[in-house]
């Protein structure tokens, strides 16, 4: 499924259509990425298009977490899981809904066959690197960027 939604025990709950899930999570991943321009749903329909998945956290009514996460092989470290964005609302911080999130991506990932779990964290986020590294996860390698569209 291109989009799953868990509550925060990490249970699967039920699912709406596509779209309305797609909106019910619009404002926080946009929080989260500002720069994201355009039509959010095709944007998304995208990237599930290339093999792009979404997890969304819903507790209270409302997505309080969310992950965007892909599945590929490399040379370097295997059939690995790479989460693109890992974000929970800023007022709903230190709820236990990142840990459940980065647990049910953990199973996934383990259900999946990889060998390796990823994630890429902007070099600004330390809050979170503390976060990441209590939930066991720990710095590998660097990852370097080039914008082409400048």
């Amino acid at each position: 499924m291109t989009i799953e939604r868990i509550d925060p025990a990490g249970r699967v709950i039920a699912s709406g259509d596509i779209h309305s899930m797609l909106a019910e999570g619009e404002a926080l991943h946009r929080a989260f990425r500002p720069a994201m321009n355009g039509d959010y749903a095709a944007h998304m329909m995208e990237m599930f298009g290339e093999g792009a998945g979404l997890i969304q956290l819903k507790d209270d009514g409302a997505v309080r977490a969310l992950a965007v996460w892909r599945a590929f092989h490399t040379t370097f470290c295997g059939y690995r899981l790479e989460v693109d964005d890992l974000v929970t609302d800023e007022t709903q911080r230190s709820k236990g809904y990142g840990a459940a999130l980065l647990a049910f991506i953990e199973a996934k990932a383990r259900a999946m066959g990889c060998d390796t779990l990823t994630l890429i964290s902007g070099t600004h986020r330390t809050r979170a690197h503390r976060f990441y590294f209590r939930e066991g996860l720990h710095i590998q390698a660097f990852h370097f960027a080039k914008d082409l569209r400048a």
